[in-house]
């Protein structure tokens, strides 16, 4: 009977461990949703010349994004910044998809938008609601390009690689989720189903 008892404690202190670390991982994630701006590139279809040149748009849009960017203290401040130059990053995708010979539309605009989860060679991005500076090809029919433009995770978007001296606008929790070895899907799996479960 008390082998009973303390099994049954057991359990139940495994199950209230379970329910606070979920929670943990689901309220990081939620901040972290609130201070990173999203790149989200579509393509304007599945074709390979599409593909290819929804990369060198997205150089085009990255390079003239981040010395906007360069010293914003936060998101915010960093998603009134690149509200100001929407044009200019329209200019600057339309110059480089002009370069690789594509004269159709491209859109630029920043929107408010659900992501999966992502993983990247050296980090990863839970799934959830994210502001985020779109560009769209044509129809925007093809496959997504997705990163961080603040802070800037996608510099070196090539090797999927983010820099040594990012600026103090994640915390170490949120720099954890998103990059600590382990048992990161696990994570990201526990955030989502707690998500499904709260739109349900």
């Amino acid at each position: 009977m008390k082998r009973m008892k303390r099994l049954e404690i057991s359990l139940l202190f495994g199950l209230a461990v379970a329910v606070c670390w979920a929670l943990y991982c689901e309220r990081t994630a939620e901040n972290l949703s609130d201070r990173v701006l999203r790149l989200h590139v579509l393509a304007a279809s599945d074709g390979a010349a599409d593909q290819s040149l929804k990369l060198t748009v997205r150089d085009g849009v990255l390079a003239a994004a981040a010395p906007l960017l360069q010293g914003a203290p936060d998101k915010e401040s960093a998603r009134e910044i690149l509200d100001r130059a929407l044009p200019d990053l329209e200019s600057a995708a339309r110059q480089a998809a002009s370069a690789a010979g594509y004269g159709g539309p491209i859109g630029v605009s920043l929107t408010r938008e659900r992501f999966p989860s992502r993983y990247y060679d050296t980090f990863a991005l839970p799934a959830g609601t994210y502001d985020a500076l779109r560009v769209t090809i044509g129809e925007g029919a093809g496959q997504n390009w997705w990163c961080v433009v603040f802070p800037s995770l996608c510099l070196n978007a090539a090797s999927a690689e983010y820099p040594a001296d990012l600026p103090p606008t994640l915390s170490p929790g949120e720099m954890a989720l998103i990059t600590e070895d382990g048992p990161i899907r696990l994570r990201f799996r526990t955030v989502e189903a707690i998500q499904r479960w709260k739109r349900s």
